[in-house]
């Protein structure tokens, strides 16, 4: 995964907690949190607020997952409230394990602590390696790696991280039954200039439909397609306002300080209720992940700056 960032280095980090969770683990990827104060907030509301109330310099929230898709939460507190801008991200493999006390054995579990969604991904290794085993419910991976180490519970399904806290010993791992599942992280802080163009970024958008209205999306859509700017993602949440009115949230390839992109924004801001920019910033790869659409011709830099050097001619009347 790519590490590249080269704008302010934060100083004070918060990250969805527990402690031992995926966040904090994909948190500690990043070299320059070795060295910074770092706090587990109780939710994602509660670690965005920390950075709009300047008690964090910035936070590590879940975004979306390859099985469970979009947190909902997020997006939610990113489309409301004082504006906040995504200045990295980090995709992390969702590698879940089974742990337990010293001396506990497979074929003595009786329950297994797990998260509602770690106990569904994990499904089919579960029937097949515990199926005498009773699995319960706990607030988080966390939690299931402390009920473990505790003798609450027999084991716990957690991440790497909080079975190596706790002491656990592995009774298995990667017990995912999708081995290839990811999640996708964002490092949010308060709105500053974005970092320059990397040539391999992701912007992050909100777009509010003007009205509800044949073709308002389709519209929406055309500012991207006429300019060969890459949708990667897509979604839809309700505004809350009433039954029917949705907003939208859009990953596009591309940098804010792109002809194209500019382009296509300034073209969204004309047609759209209101627009907000959640960042520009460098795409996390994983070695087996897709790369850049290739540019649709006529829409690299170049060709706009020929052709607004073209239209310049013409006005001056030099035909």
């Amino acid at each position: 995964m790519s590490s590249r960032y080269a704008g302010p280095v934060p100083l004070r980090y918060t990250y969805l907690g527990p402690e031992g969770t995926f966040s904090e683990q994909a948190l500690r990827t990043l070299p320059e949190v070795a060295d910074a104060a770092v706090t587990a907030a109780r939710s994602v509301p509660e670690a965005l607020d920390a950075v709009r109330v300047g008690e964090a310099d910035a936070a590590l929230v879940p975004l979306e997952n390859s099985v469970g898709g979009a947190v909902a939460v997020t997006l939610d507190e990113l489309a409301s409230g004082a504006p906040l801008m995504i200045t990295r991200e980090v995709v992390l493999p969702v590698q879940f394990v089974l742990g337990a006390r010293a001396g506990v054995e497979l074929e003595q579990l009786g329950t297994i602590a797990a998260h509602p969604q770690a106990a569904a991904q994990c499904r089919n290794w579960l029937r097949k390696n515990a199926p005498g085993a009773t699995v319960v419910e706990v607030l988080s991976n966390a939690a299931a790696a402390v009920g473990a180490a505790t003798g609450e519970y027999d084991a716990g399904i957690c991440a790497p991280i909080g079975a190596d806290r706790h002491g656990l010993t592995l009774l298995g791992r990667n017990i995912a039954d999708h081995a290839d599942a990811v999640t996708r992280f964002a490092l949010v802080s308060r709105p500053a200039t974005p970092a320059p163009p990397t040539g391999d970024d992701v912007t992050s958008l909100v777009v509010f439909i003007a009205q509800n209205r044949v073709g308002a999306l389709l519209q929406v859509l055309t500012e991207f397609a006429l300019r060969g700017v890459n949708l990667t993602r897509i979604e839809s949440r309700p505004t809350g306002e009433r039954l029917g009115r949705y907003l939208f949230f859009f990953d596009c390839e591309g940098h804010v300080a792109e002809a194209r992109l500019g382009e296509a924004l300034m073209g969204l801001h004309r047609v759209s209720a209101d627009v907000r920019f959640l960042g520009s910033y460098p795409r996390a790869r994983l070695d087996n992940s897709v790369g850049r659409a290739e540019f649709a011709p006529g829409t690299t830099d170049a060709d706009y700056a020929e052709a607004t050097g073209w239209l310049s001619r013409l006005r001056a009347g030099d035909l």
